[in-house]
């Protein structure tokens, strides 16, 4: 899971997830509890436990779906990502956080520090962008993630979303808190909670391609839409090889075009 803002956000806000000292503290005990601190003290339980351990059942059923070259955005701990690395798949992990992008190269995946908002590699020829764990909320501005998302993505592109598991639409500025520090200190950062029906009305210009639920967690598919049949086919190649790309916290991509 991973908070970045907009661009048009000033950095020091994109960076509050990432500077978040109880998250950065849990990833490295692997166990919570952490919430997300709503501005008005609402708490939301954060499943970190979940995150920090191996890929389960309902993970790879997900990650079965996934076509060719994979991103996943807001990869936290790094689960999905080393299970597609163990695969031999072509996969990319970012987040803001150091502390994930760390504990995801220790699992063996590749992983970037990065904002979703920012430059990546393979802009435009990724076959499958992955929003898990909540990450449809990222931003706090879920067509903006969107639209994001399907230029990350070559024409005809897949993304899958994790979404919450009853019908809300709701846009907040939240904390990462632990039990001890439940008041907030950090600063808030934007962040939306959409389930399967709010996230399909919000993407305008993509194809359903499927939904489904798993272990009480619920998913959608969609598909950026095609070019028209005039337009130059995209590659198909690999983005990115899972042997060539190291842990880059300090923010520069090593990886070939």
């Amino acid at each position: 899971m991973s908070a970045p803002t907009p661009m048009s956000t000033p950095p020091s806000a994109a960076l509050a997830w990432a500077d978040a000292d109880p998250y950065a503290a849990a990833l490295r005990a692997g166990r919570g509890p952490l919430f997300l601190r709503r501005d008005d003290g609402w708490l939301l339980p954060l499943e970190v436990e979940r995150w920090c351990a191996r890929a389960d059942a309902v993970d790879r059923e997900v990650l079965d779906r996934c076509e060719g070259t994979v991103l996943d955005v807001g990869c936290g701990p790094g689960r999905l990502v080393a299970e597609l690395a163990a695969r031999g798949r072509a996969v990319l992990g970012v987040d803001v956080s150091e502390a994930a992008v760390d504990h995801t190269v220790r699992l063996g995946g590749p992983a970037l520090r990065r904002s979703v908002f920012e430059p990546l590699p393979g802009e435009g020829r990724w076959d499958t962008v992955l929003l898990m764990d909540g990450n449809v909320g990222i931003g706090g501005d879920p067509r903006a993630l969107l639209d994001r998302v399907a230029g990350l993505l070559h024409p005809g592109g897949l993304l899958i979303a994790e979404t919450a598991p009853m019908d809300v639409d709701e846009r907040a500025r939240v904390q990462v808190v632990g039990l001890t520090d439940a008041a907030g200190t950090d600063a808030l950062f934007p962040w939306a909670r959409l389930g399967t029906r709010a996230l399909l009305r919000h993407a305008r210009g993509w194809e359903r391609a499927g939904q489904w639920t798993a272990g009480g967690r619920c998913f959608a598919a969609l598909r950026s839409r095609s070019t028209s049949s005039s337009a130059e086919p995209p590659k198909r190649t690999a983005v990115i090889s899972s042997q060539r790309v190291r842990n880059t916290s300090a923010g520069s991509p090593v990886a070939s075009r």
